[in-house]
């Protein structure tokens, strides 16, 4: 080889070793967005007139999030999940998809779940007992 292929190797070399070097520390970024699901097996869905709240349980936790039936338009939105014992968790903003995913360690004990989008919610009573 002569020393013009091999300078030529040697810039592809660098600019494939740059380019992933970017794009590893572009990765972390975008493991940290947060999750728009919640893991577990699905337990409950509470269905109201404006939404519905999706209810997951796995290994002791319980997972819940609200997501509006018009997507794509701000509304208020809210979902929560209080534990026996302890105090509610709540995410409760303006928001064009969904309100969550919370997550509430509950481990044997039962939760109460809410819900609600706009005008319209869902409210539990003790539940997953």
């Amino acid at each position: 080889m002569d020393r013009g292929a091999i300078r030529r190797w040697l810039a592809v070399g660098t600019a494939t070793l740059s380019a992933s070097g970017l794009l590893a520390l572009a990765a972390p970024g975008a493991q940290a967005a947060a999750p728009t699901r919640c893991q577990g097996r699905e337990v409950k869905t509470l269905a109201f007139s404006t939404g519905v709240t999706h209810v997951y349980r796995q290994n002791g936790y319980v997972c819940a999030l609200t997501v509006t039936k018009r997507p794509g338009t701000p509304a208020l939105m809210s979902v929560s999940v209080q534990a026996r014992g302890g105090r509610p968790v709540v995410d409760k903003g303006r928001y064009r998809y969904q309100a969550g995913p919370i997550t509430v360690h509950a481990g044997h004990r039962c939760v109460k779940v809410t819900g609600a989008v706009g005008n319209g919610s869902v409210r539990t009573g003790w539940i997953l007992c």
